[in-house]
């Protein structure tokens, strides 16, 4: 592994217009992680199968 870089993905908010009034939601947020591998190097996703 060479370099790892993080992101939080921000909620998405929804509106919802119904006959008792306004609903308001959101998803959760998430933390995502970018790996960059060195050359010739592979992740077994699968080994635990």
């Amino acid at each position: 592994v060479e370099k790892v870089r993080t992101i939080n993905v921000r909620p998405d908010r929804s509106t919802k217009f119904t006959k008792t009034g306004i609903q308001h939601g959101k998803t959760n947020a998430v933390k995502k992680a970018i790996v960059q591998l060195a050359e010739g190097e592979t992740i077994d996703l699968y080994s635990n199968m």
